[in-house]
């Protein structure tokens, strides 16, 4: 149980051993990654003691690395139980905390075993009524043999004058009825009873302590009145005291008859009555007491003090000449006096002077000013006599409603004719002194001597606010009435702290002690009002006494929240709920499945697993001891089948004494002064004061309490209760290890069966599985005896009622049931139809019910299979002597043959890819389809059900209804072949057991299989991967499944075919030529919508996201097949967009063919001996940029001439009209759009190119809409020299260099033909021209006069870098956008570290979004955060998605700019470097909580502004989930 604060992740919990030991672990939220933060708990480290003030900081474990804070935690070994508080701070400030609630452990008996919380069964006794010490074995046997493991005893104590059980003399003293004549009786003869009912009854003992009030009469009020709220201490009650002693006055006056000539006889009955009482009080008290006065200023004298005042003031002001301005912000208003003197409150004389200013200095002016300050104090007195009236008129209707309901109401008391003993009204305060004139009286208030004894009384506050002390400063709930008082205890007055009341927290901290000494646990008494500080502080001093000390409270807030307030501050153990709060059978049975347990068939939860919201543990109770007797309001047939519906519950029970005796009233905590009845076997129903097993249900509650204990003890944790009928509950517990069930059925009787009808026929009821017994059986029967009448000595119950029980027997042996038959549901459900003959309200009946045996060994076998997996499924499993071949090996070592390629089609593969191979994503009707065919679909339905247990769900539906979903999974992947196909063989073998198994409990096991599986399934994985990714954190492992999701191979190739001379390709038979044929994996851009067909590979795209997704992740040969299969369609000097298998490519883009090269670059760099790969063999598809398409092997060429071609082309200028060019190729581009043309400019080295009609940079939107007039015109040509695109260029030229330089690339530059002459540009020279010329012309300087800004007057900001260089469109080049940031990466040598480092931070204050970078800057007058490519309309800038570009946050680009801060903060310094790995780490932790929570399990393309989600955006892409791991990388 835990509270957070926004900022700090849930705590997550972890369970160590089998032996309840927990590890407490915080981890930081997205908004505290990255951050200095350090969390503290007064939680005491091993060896020390607890102190609440004394707390220290917890050490974060980072197992993974540091590259992000994804697995960083820090724990809490919980093994002390109590309260304890943790907070965190972030740069030293506090920010956030909560508490945290560790349960006791409890222990009976003399080998101390342990006592589960929900096997307590507890019985309440009145320890008033026990009579002598010597007699309390007699009498509380009776809860020994009647199976309860726990008694509360109401206090112990001496008691005060009303005999009230909470009413306390002496909290220290044991109640002197306990003594006999010859033996006193001590706290240590009560201890030694207690410690005796643990060894050998195996009975714990709790009692309650009352922290509230104490007895009016205890002694030691008396002598330390400042322990109550007293005139003296708290002078605001002096009102309040004034009105309670004129309506005693009143009473006594009623009660002598003394208005009876007002029509108000003593006797009061009727509404006439009521209303004479309202006009006496209107008309003779309120006015006679006037309150409204201690609330007023004395006119008068305010008046006289202020015509003082201004006088000095004029006077003054003429010598000095200075006027004084008032305040328009301070008002006049009244100060209260704090000593509650009538007319004796005042105002700011200041304020007055500075707001009435007389116009002149004459007396005539000043008396006028006078005058107008009267007025307004005579305006706030009327105010605070309105206020006055308020509060009178609520204390009328209050006291009206107590007259009410203790002389009218029929529910009520019927107190009859008002009397000393039974007054009008009751007093709030006490009065030690003789009885005198209210005049009189009221000049006692003001003698400290005397008013220090006027106390309040303590009660209780309809509707009150728990956290608020009613009887403090700023509460009027003694003037208004509102309380309801108990008028023979005082209220006490602790104050905030020990030193404001010495003695009071002194006296209750030994009464506490002395409980916590000789009791297990406490009920902590009227727990709402207690002072939340003074419960902690007492509770802290019991728990050093007794650590595992069990702490329950009934609370009446009327607010789950306001529960957990006291719950996790005071750590309560349980709360007291009660069934008699159930309104029918129906609620009664809710309140079961509310209180305890989860569904029965819930989900295998991980041992390692965030805290989930939870009501508090409860102690449920059919009955609690000072409410009202069941009998008077049910029936007495009621008693045995609700105590049987709360027995069910899967939390603490409890009962009354009385209860189970059928006593057929209310056992008064007040008044009851009989004593209960003692065990005796021998007894009779007639003998009086004593009981035995034929007495009133006790024999049923035997059986109740030890089933109820075995269910508790043996794991039946899961629950389910089905309303049968109106008046028939079937509660089942379930034990998820042996699933044996436990069905209690019991026939409530909440109407008098004598008094009201019920139905004959009893519904049949069906139950699942094969029942082993009839665990008992009992009826509540009507006997011939003597009628109740009530004993003058002993607590009675009705002795004509009792229970007949019957226990572990056979079905055909059972008089309740008719018959029971056997019926098969449908496969492998097995059912019991009962039908009931016997069944009478009043009855129960309990079966023990196993599966259908065939069943019950499938799921122990199945179990068996599941241990590989998890320790957690050793219980209940079975040997499997007969299993599948398959099963006999290790799942592990099945799955350790797949490949990274194999689990693309074991875990992922979206419908689009599935349909490509003549299947499709599993459908689940009435909800959706998965998202992917392989597990990765299932698990991430099942990870949203399974912390919540959602066994509503559809998907489960789906699971229990049939096993079309179980055989999809097996099925899907037994048609592939290979190793695939062996997984599929190793889950259909599983299901088989799987299918034999209750459908209740399908969902359960397939969770389990698949889980275990997947699991699995992931190691594998990340064990073929790179070192990096092996000893990742969760977030880098979780990210390179991305890999594994995007890279796949197809039932048709995707990549045009590599070198037959090349080594290590992989080939495949086709199915349909039964051919060989290659099939290298192909990088998918983004699912779903570029997954399949022509439309899954794109050259930008793949080598963008090459290096992150293939190359950190060490998929070295995949990675290369791929470089090399887009070399072979190198055509123009430039690389596919589109590859469409290289025989359909589009090569309309410019920058392809630089993030190829590139991705070269990066393989040589990572690679072990990666420069091999320039050497490797490239068969050409197009030899020439117009022959037709060859196949693979007419003509090789190695890798570094295609790669010199490239360079060469670019030098020379490319122009060329794409082939096909038209409305077939492209319905929406213009026809110049079709004109491809690039080039380098000679003099600055920048490549260029493309027009105003077409785009061949990434930003690629072509207009679509002919209603807004934009379809073929480009969103964002990007002609010119576009700064990524130069800063790829220059990456690659000075790579080149290097290589050339060290001979491993033959080439030193480039020869072109140049008016007609051959010309050579060294890489060396076109690397400088470059390096000399980027800033001079792409950055925008500060210097509104720099000679190098060709458009001055089309900067609108400054210190940034232009996204082109010569655009058609010249302001295009001005706006700002991420892409200069791709630069820094690739070529930051080209850029100045502090310009570079401005431009940064403006890109971070203007693009920077939650997942991804605004792709324009929203100052622009174009921009649009929202993408709909849906919506076409009139508006030129976004119909039909317009607007891809033009501002919605792309993730891609914020790896760019993360990893480039992060380059040039290490140059700034360390300090700004230490500050950007915060940021990087506080940014990346918004990516790995939409990895978690998507059901993609990926990152999307793109979100709309400050981003939301865009439900156009692929839903994961793959160069999303790329930059993502290099920025980690990088870290």
């Amino acid at each position: 149980k835990g509270d957070s604060r926004q900022l700090l992740s849930k705590p997550a919990l972890k369970f160590i051993n089998e032996n309840d030991r927990f590890e407490l672990q915080f981890r930081l939220g997205p908004t505290l990654q990255g951050k200095h933060v350090t969390v503290y708990t007064n939680y005491p480290a091993s060896g020390e003691v607890f102190c609440r003030c004394k707390f220290r900081a917890l050490s974060w474990h980072n197992p993974t690395g540091r590259e992000d804070d994804s697995d960083k935690y820090c724990k809490v070994d919980l093994q002390i139980s109590g309260s304890y508080q943790y907070y965190f701070s972030h740069e030293n400030e506090k920010s956030g905390g909560g508490y945290i609630v560790v349960d006791p452990i409890l222990r009976v008996g003399a080998d101390n075993q342990v006592l589960h919380l929900d096997c307590v069964t507890l019985q309440t006794f009145l320890a008033k009524c026990l009579g002598p010490f010597e007699e309390w074995e007699d009498r509380l046997k009776v809860a020994k043999e009647s199976g309860y493991n726990m008694i509360h005893f109401t206090p112990l104590q001496k008691l005060g004058l009303s005999r009230s059980c909470y009413s306390l003399a002496d909290q220290l003293e044991v109640n002197p009825d306990f003594s006999s004549p010859n033996k006193k009786c001590s706290w240590s003869n009560i201890g030694n009873l207690v410690e005796k009912m643990k060894n050998e009854w195996n009975m714990l003992c709790i009692t309650d302590v009352v922290y509230n009030h104490t007895a009016a009469n205890s002694e030691w009020i008396r002598v330390h009145p400042e322990c109550g709220y007293n005139l003296v201490n708290s002078p605001h009650l002096k009102p309040a005291w004034i009105l309670d002693r004129a309506l005693c006055h009143l009473s006594c006056s009623v009660a002598e008859g003394k208005y009876r000539d007002k029509g108000l006889p003593s006797s009061i009955e009727n509404d006439h009555h009521l209303n004479c009482i309202r006009k006496i009080i209107w008309e003779d008290i309120y006015p006679k007491i006037k309150l409204w006065e201690f609330f007023q200023v004395d006119v008068n004298k305010a008046v006289h003090q202020f015509k003082t005042l201004v006088t000095q003031v004029q006077h003054l002001r003429q010598v000095s000449s200075r006027k004084t301005k008032s305040d328009p912000n301070q008002h006049l208003q009244i100060i209260q006096d704090p000593e509650y003197k009538r007319l004796g409150c005042t105002v700011d004389m200041n304020i007055a002077l500075a707001t009435f200013v007389p116009h002149s200095n004459g007396p005539a002016a000043i008396e006028e000013c006078c005058n107008w300050f009267q007025k307004r104090i005579e305006e706030l007195n009327a105010e605070q006599f309105q206020q006055t009236t308020y509060h009178q008129e609520q204390a009328v209707t209050c006291l009206l409603e107590t007259v009410v309901y203790e002389r009218l109401a029929d529910h009520g008391p019927k107190q009859g004719p008002v009397s000393r003993k039974y007054p009008l009204v009751a007093r709030y305060f006490t009065y030690p002194f003789k009885e005198m004139t209210l005049e009189e009286e009221e000049l006692l208030m003001y003698q400290p001597d005397k008013a220090c004894h006027f106390l309040a009384h303590n009660g209780w506050v309809m509707g009150d606010d728990p956290l608020r002390n009613f009887a403090e400063p700023g509460s009027n709930v003694y003037l208004r009435r509102e309380l309801i008082c108990w008028g023979d205890s005082v209220k006490l007055r602790y104050g905030n702290k020990p030193e404001d009341c010495p003695y009071l927290w002194a006296h209750m901290k030994k009464y506490t002690e002395i409980t916590a000494k000789y009791f297990h646990g406490i009920r902590l008494d009227n727990c709402h009002s207690t002072p939340l500080h003074v419960a902690e502080y007492m509770l802290d001093t019991a728990r050093k006494l007794r650590a595992d000390l069990y702490v329950v409270a009934e609370l009446f807030t009327g607010s789950e929240e306001l529960d957990n307030i006291f719950v996790t501050r005071l750590g309560l153990s349980s709360l007291i709920r009660e069934a008699m709060s159930a309104y029918n059978s129906h609620e009664e049975g809710r309140l079961v499945y509310r209180f305890g347990g989860e569904p029965v068939g819930s989900f295998v939860q991980p041992r390692l697993r965030p805290l989930m919201p939870a009501i508090a543990h409860a102690l449920f109770m059919d009955v609690t001891h000072d409410n009202e007797c069941p009998i008077q309001h049910r029936s007495e047939y009621d008693a045995l089948p609700s105590s049987m519906i709360v027995s069910m519950a899967c939390c603490a029970t409890g009962s009354t004494k009385g209860y189970d005796e059928l006593v057929p009233h209310q056992i008064s905590v007040v008044s009851e002064e009989r004593f209960y009845t003692k065990w005796n076997p021998a007894a009779t129903p007639s003998t009086p004061g004593e009981v035995n097993f034929q007495t009133g249900i006790i024999a049923g509650r035997l059986a109740m309490n030890r089933l109820h204990q075995e269910l508790g003890a043996q794991g039946f944790i899961q629950v389910y209760v089905d309303q049968v009928d109106e008046d028939i509950v079937a509660v089942t517990r379930h034990c998820p290890n042996t699933h044996q069930s436990v069905v209690a059925v019991s026939r409530t009787a909440f109407r008098d069966p004598k008094t009201s009808s019920y139905s004959k026929e009893v519904p049949q009821m069906c139950i699942p599985g094969k029942i082993e017994e009839v665990v008992l059986e009992a009826r509540t029967i009507e006997r011939n005896v003597s009628p109740y009448k009530k004993d003058e000595h002993f607590i009675n119950g009705l002795p004509n009622y009792t229970v007949e029980i019957r226990e572990h027997i056979q079905i055909r042996e059972s008089k309740i049931i008719k018959q029971a038959g056997t019926a098969i549901k449908g496969r492998n459900e097995f059912v019991q139809e009962i039908e009931f003959e016997n069944l009478t309200p009043g009855s129960v009946i309990v079966f023990r019910v196993s599966l259908d045996p065939k069943a019950q060994e499938a799921v122990g076998v199945l179990r068996n299979h599941l241990i590989q997996f998890s320790p957690h499924f050793k219980a209940g499993s079975l040997p499997d002597d007969c299993s599948a071949p398959i099963l006999k090996n290790l799942f592990s070592s099945i799955a350790s043959k797949l490949t990274l390629a194999d689990l693309n089609q074991v875990l992922y593969r979206c419908d689009a890819e599935e349909q490509e191979d003549g299947g499709g994503c599993y459908n689940i009707p009435n909800w959706s389809p998965l998202k992917y065919a392989g597990l990765q679909g299932f698990m991430s339905v099942m990870a949203d059900i399974r912390p919540k247990n959602d066994l509503g769900h559809p998907f489960c539906g789906n699971l229990r209804s049939g096993d079309w979903m179980i055989d999809y999974v097996s099925d899907r992947l037994i048609s592939r072949a290979g190793t695939c196909a062996e997984v599929g063989k190793w889950l259909k073998a599983m299901f088989v057991y799987l299918k034999q198994i209750p459908r209740y409990l399908i969902p359960c096991y397939f969770d389990a299989i698949l889980v275990g599986a997947y699991t699995t399934l992931l190691d594998l994985a990340w064990s073929q991967m790179s070192s990096f990714v092996q000893n990742g954190s969760t977030f880098v492992k979780h990210l390179s499944l991305g890999s594994v999701q995007m890279c796949g191979i197809g039932k048709y190739p995707s990549l045009p075919n590599l070198s037959p001379t090349l080594h290590d390709v992989p080939y495949r038979m086709n199915e349909i030529t039964k051919e060989k044929e290659q099939c290298c994996v192909s990088l998918a851009a983004g699912l779903p919508h570029f997954s399949s067909g022509i439309f899954r590979c794109w050259g930008r795209d793949t080598f963008i996201a090459l290096r992150g997704l293939m190359l950190i992740t060490g998929r070295y040969l995949e990675a290369r097949n791929i470089i090399l299969a887009f070399a072979s369609t190198m055509r123009h000097g430039l690389i596919p967009n589109l590859l469409g298998q290289g025989t359909h490519a589009r090569f309309n883009c410019r920058d392809a063919v630089w993030w190829w090269l590139q991705c070269i670059q990066d393989y040589c760099k990572i690679v072990p001996n990666g420069t091999d790969i320039l050497k490797c063999p490239v068969s050409r598809m197009y030899p020439t940029d117009d022959s037709p398409a060859q196949p693979a092997g007419t003509l090789d060429q190695p890798l570094y001439e295609v790669i010199q071609e490239v360079m060469q082309q670019h030098m020379q200028g490319i122009e060329f009209r794409e082939r096909n060019a038209g409305p077939q190729l492209d319905r929406n581009m213009r026809d110049e759009g079709f004109n491809v043309t690039v080039g380098v400019d000679h003099e600055t080295g920048f490549v260029f190119g493309g027009n105003r009609f077409n785009c061949g940079t990434w930003m690629d939107k072509m207009g679509e809409s002919d209603r807004a007039r934009n379809k073929g015109i480009p969103a964002t040509p990007r002609d010119g020299s576009a700064v990524e695109i130069v800063g790829l260029c220059k990456s690659t030229i000075r790579w080149l260099l290097e290589l050339s330089k060290k001979k491993v690339f033959p080439y030193q530059g480039v020869t072109i033909k140049r008016h007609g002459k051959k010309e050579t540009i060294t890489y060396d020279e076109w690397n400088g021209k470059i390096q000399g010329h980027f800033e001079k012309l792409f950055f925008v300087s500060e210097n509104p006069t720099d000679p190098n800004e060709k458009h001055p007057n089309l900067v609108h900001k400054r210190g940034i870098y232009k996204d082109s260089c010569g655009a058609s469109s010249p302001w295009c080049d001005y706006q700002l956008r991420p892409n200069f940031t791709i630069a820094m990466v690739v070529a930051p040598e080209i850029f100045s570290p502090e310009r570079a480092w401005k431009a940064l931070e403006i890109a971070e204050e203007k693009l920077l979004g939650p997942l991804g970078m605004k792709t324009l800057d929203p100052d622009d007058m174009v921009y649009c955060g929202v993408y709909d490519n849906a919506l076409d309309s009139d508006n030129y800038n976004v119909a039909k998605g317009f607007n891809y570009h033009q501002g919605p946050e792309w993730l891609w680009p914020i790896g760019y700019f993360l990893r480039a801060k992060l380059y040039f903060s290490r140059l700034i310094g360390p300090e700004m470097y230490a500050k950007t790995v915060v940021l990087i780490k506080n940014v990346l932790s918004h990516h790995y909580v939409h990895l978690e929570r998507s059901s993609w399990k990926g990152l999307p393309e793109l979100t709309n502004e400050n981003g939301q989600y865009c439900p156009f955006s692929c839903e994961s892409q793959a160069w999303s989930i790329a930059v993502i791991l290099e920025v980690l990388y990088d870290l």
